[in-house]
């Protein structure tokens, strides 16, 4: 996910709202409304992009199944 307006360069965080085309071009919501909710790379739609609380590169904490295999391997 862009971090930045592709349009204005404003930052965008994780949370914050955006808008994106099918080849994930990125605009801000101001930029989005500008631009008529089209791309202007691709003319496709720009529509509300999925929200995220942590990037996907971030480690993931160990949940359940990791924790089971570590315990199932070291006995």
């Amino acid at each position: 996910m862009k971090s930045t307006c592709e349009r204005c360069r404003a930052a965008l965080t994780l949370s914050e709202q955006a808008y994106i085309c099918s080849y994930e071009c990125t605009f801000c919501p101001d930029c989005t409304e500008a631009l008529s909710q089209r791309c202007p790379n691709c003319q496709g739609d720009l529509v509300l992009r999925p929200p995220r609380t942590r990037s996907p590169t971030e480690a993931p904490s160990l949940g359940f199944k990791a924790k089971l295999e570590d315990f199932l391997y070291r006995a």
